[in-house]
């Protein structure tokens, strides 16, 4: 039987914002390197995800149970989506599992790309920096001969206990091909067990911003207008798909593009298919391209806000101030649904004035009820590995190591560093919550059940499209609120802060 190359998506490490999305969609990164892996003769591949398995068979702990997937299927090489950091300690259990069965091991993706070294000693063989749909194929195709990675580009190694690169610069990704448009088109098919409702799909890859807070300091490439839409075309085809999220975090390192391919779905789909796309909130001047995203069927854009404090976003290089942010914001929801992201407590070299935990709840609660968005994220400054963020705090002494905070709590939720000395620990942990309570809000169950009972009133009045938006905010946000209710018990989150107060 010819061998088997199973890519893997780890599990999170517990219920978090992304958690029910994650049940109804997949990571792109490794759908497209088991499509091109399955390009390759002689080899069977398969891609697991561990955060949308409902038919997989499952260990003692309801995760996925690799005992069973070897004995059912046995691999002979396998992948490691190193994507999110929280989700690090996972890949190393899984890795040792699959290490302790001879199975050749590769991980790739942002944090085994600045972690080689360790990632390297925690049971993985081969490290790929640069684009893995064709570093992946020369892995597979070279595996059993003797040396074989040294005449391979963008990886690391060890060869003799040594650490071994071929990667130019350890901390720049590169392209082996900068024409994005030659890659095949992303095959589900592979994605075993999955359930998937939501189709990721992308075009672009790396960012032109200097965010201190991001670790993506690749030089933006993107791939044809026209091979973003065949892509839709041919899921819709074959998969009958209708709903997309464009997972791109920087439409305007092409915009011209972007708004083309918004251009041509509309020209053919009309607004029958689903989109979520991410955009700069500068995005909101160009008229051109929001009646493109509004004829395509754009329903909901997700907004990296960050903080409606000046200070902290100038110190994030965000490149804008606050000023204009809610008129910007007022812009886009005549458009589409927004959902906003922001950062609380953002950690600044120098303050002209240090402010309460009091008052910074007070300023995000007022930005967040004036923006009137959607649905909300407020989420803990995270230094994630390759960041200018952690750079300096590691600098200022304040960052915490990874032996009192593991990677598993790098998801946005927890405290990572020690505040200034205005805010205490405890004050700086409860930020998020705090803010978002107001906004996820009991209150909001009855308000579902008021709307619905207005509905013919208020449809006859506002329309079918005002009722509908203000109906399924509310269910949103009952949504939102028990989501936060299963968040990180009280008993837990103090346990957290009282091991980093003993430190």
């Amino acid at each position: 039987m010819r061998p088997l190359f199973r890519m893997i998506v780890p599990a999170f490490p517990g219920d978090n914002i992304f958690t029910r999305q994650a049940k109804r969609t997949t990571a792109l990164g490794p759908i497209l390197i088991a499509t091109a892996a399955n390009k390759l003769l002689g080899w069977r591949v398969e891609v697991v995800d561990e955060n949308n398995c409902p038919g997989a068979p499952k260990d003692e702990n309801g995760l996925l149970d690799h005992v069973a997937l070897q004995k059912e299927n046995p691999a002979t090489a396998v992948g490691f989506y190193c994507g999110l950091t929280s989700t690090i300690p996972r890949v190393w259990d899984i890795a040792d599992f699959y290490h302790r069965r001879g199975t050749f091991n590769i991980a790739g993706a942002w944090h085994a790309h600045y972690c080689p070294e360790e990632t390297l000693q925690n049971d993985i063989d081969v490290v790929v920096h640069c684009d893995a749909e064709e570093a992946i194929r020369q892995i597979l195709s070279g595996l059993g001969k003797e040396n074989f990675l040294e005449n391979i580009p963008g990886i690391s190694f060890l060869q003799n206990g040594h650490f071994k690169t071929s990667a130019p610069k350890i901390d720049q990704v590169f392209g082996l091909d900068p024409n994005l448009s030659n890659l095949p088109f992303p095959d589900f098919g592979l994605l075993k067990y999955a359930r998937i409702k939501l189709y990721p799909i992308s075009r672009i890859k790396g960012c032109s911003g200097n965010c201190e807070f991001c670790s993506v300091k690749e030089k933006p490439r993107w791939a044809s207008a026209e091979y973003l839409f065949e892509t839709v075309k041919w899921l819709v085809e074959t998969r009958k798909a209708k709903r997309f999220f464009l997972v791109d975090d920087s439409l305007k390192e092409d915009l011209a593009g972007a708004t083309k391919f918004f251009n041509m779905v509309a020209d053919r789909y009309g607004d029958r298919l689903d989109f979520s796309i991410q955009l700069w909130l500068k995005i909101a001047e160009n008229t051109e391209f929001l009646q493109a995203i509004k004829g395509a069927g754009v329903r909901r854009v997700c907004i990296g806000v960050e903080s409606p404090i000046d200070e902290d976003l100038r110190a994030m290089r965000k490149g804008y101030n606050s000023d204009k942010m809610l008129e910007w914001l007022k812009i886009l929801q005549r458009y589409a649904k927004t959902h906003i992201m922001l950062i609380a407590g953002y950690p600044v070299k120098e303050r002209d004035v240090f402010l309460s935990a009091e008052k910074i709840v007070k300023r995000f609660r007022r930005f967040i009820r004036k923006a009137h968005p959607d649905s909300v994220h407020v989420m803990l400054p995270g230094p994630g590995v390759g960041t200018d963020l952690r750079k300096r705090l590691k600098e200022e002494g304040k960052l915490f190591s990874e032996d009192v905070v593991s990677w598993r709590y790098y998801d946005g939720r927890f405290v990572l560093f020690r505040p200034d000395d205005n805010m205490s620990l405890q004050e700086l942990q409860d930020l998020p919550l705090k803010i978002m309570s107001r906004f996820y809000h009991p209150l909001s169950f009855v308000r579902v059940v008021i709307k619905t009972i207005i509905f013919p009133l208020d449809f006859f009045i506002r329309g079918w499209k005002n009722w509908h938006r203000g109906w399924t905010r509310e269910v949103v946000k009952s949504g939102g609120y028990l989501l936060m209710r299963k968040w990180k018990t009280r008993q837990q989150v103090d346990k957290f802060i009282e091991k980093l107060e003993d430190r």
